[in-house]
């Protein structure tokens, strides 16, 4: 399990065949997970100062691989005991958004991530979701997208200062959606995100 808050921007070394060997400040021992751009990875190779962990064709499959160049955000798991911040992130990548606005609004920049349809029914208004491993709130949902406001703080120290409209980006939609969506879509069709928050309120 992860927070979506990032650890450090990882340099990437090199990327052959399965292997992704990375530079980092931070440490990992063999068999260790850890998340790089939000997909959860385990070390395989660990030198003085790089680490190395395995794709598998059907992991590059599914992950935007173009951002898996120059610097990526890594993450260590969790440990039991460890304060908890930012939200519950699974290192599952669920599938690619894409960037089709960046609007800039002063202190902060809105971003506007298209996906497929089939995923949009996770995306809950002030929800969270994840893009390349870093946790963010939902400000807004629209038909196949959704809206982020993104501080300057985040952006500079992020993947998000290199994004462009077309961008392709890891995303893993609210683990509570998902399992909240599943418990009920066969009981009652004409379930809404609006009756989901009233069911839980009454608790």
């Amino acid at each position: 399990m992860f927070t979506g808050l990032i650890r450090e921007m990882a340099e990437v070394l090199s990327l052959k065949n399965s292997t992704l060997t990375l530079k980092a400040k931070y440490k990992p021992k063999i068999g260790d997970s850890i998340a790089v751009n939000g997909a959860c990875l385990t070390v395989i190779r660990v030198t003085s100062d790089t680490f190395s962990v395995e794709l598998s064709p059907e992991t590059q499959s599914i992950l935007a691989m173009e951002n898996y160049r120059g610097k990526v955000h890594i993450e260590p798991a969790m440990m039991m005991g460890d304060r908890f911040e930012g939200h519950i992130v699974q290192g599952h990548v669920d599938c690619l958004g894409i960037i089709k606005s960046i609007k800039h609004n002063g202190n902060s920049t809105d971003f506007i991530i298209s996906l497929p349809k089939e995923f949009s029914k996770y995306i809950i208004p002030k929800g969270s979701v994840t893009i390349d491993g870093v946790s963010l709130t939902v400000n807004e949902v629209l038909k196949d997208s959704f809206r982020l406001t993104i501080i300057p703080h985040t952006i500079k120290n992020t993947l998000f200062e290199t994004y462009k409209i077309g961008s392709k980006v890891n995303l893993e939609t609210d683990m509570f959606a998902r399992y909240i969506y599943n418990m009920f879509q066969n009981k009652n069709d004409d379930l809404t995100w609006d009756r989901v928050d009233g069911i839980m309120a009454s608790y």
